[in-house]
């Protein structure tokens, strides 16, 4: 069954922010998703597209603070773009916060960080070459 109210097959994160139209607004323009849909009055909660990826930016409540609320982060988020250099050309020129440089990991990816205005972390990647996890010294479970 699909339901066109969550449209992910995985994991959709909620992300818990002061305003979440101005949250919406700031990762359309800087990180180009979309806006799907908004509920609530005052607006609570807006559902947000990038590709196949949704993710739901919700007010946030007693009991749920933003990073800059808390005062520190527990948790970034990984995004795949086909194009990881023009987005971080775009999200330089936007005037966010990089975090973490664009640079090649030894697991294959070519990807940056970036600090949203509520503080969360993103980081943006693109796979830059298929490294076996063994070869860069993960240990495989081999019960797959």
């Amino acid at each position: 069954m699909r339901n066109r109210s969550v449209p992910s097959d995985s994991v959709v994160p909620h992300i818990v922010y002061r305003d979440p139209v101005e949250a919406c607004e700031w990762v359309s323009r800087v990180f180009g998703f979309r806006e799907n849909f908004r509920y609530g009055d005052p607006v609570s909660g807006v559902q947000v597209l990038f590709g196949q990826v949704c993710v739901m930016l919700h007010r946030a409540n007693p009991g749920s603070l933003s990073p800059a609320q808390l005062g520190y982060g527990t948790q970034s988020l990984t995004l795949i773009v086909e194009d990881v250099d023009a987005h971080y050309a775009k999200t330089i020129a936007e005037r966010a916060t990089i975090v973490e440089e664009l640079h090649e990991t030894i697991y294959g990816e070519r990807q940056y960080g970036v600090e949203d205005l509520a503080g969360h972390r993103w980081i943006f990647s693109q796979h830059a070459r298929d490294e076996d996890p063994a070869g860069w010294g993960a240990t495989v479970n081999q019960q797959q």
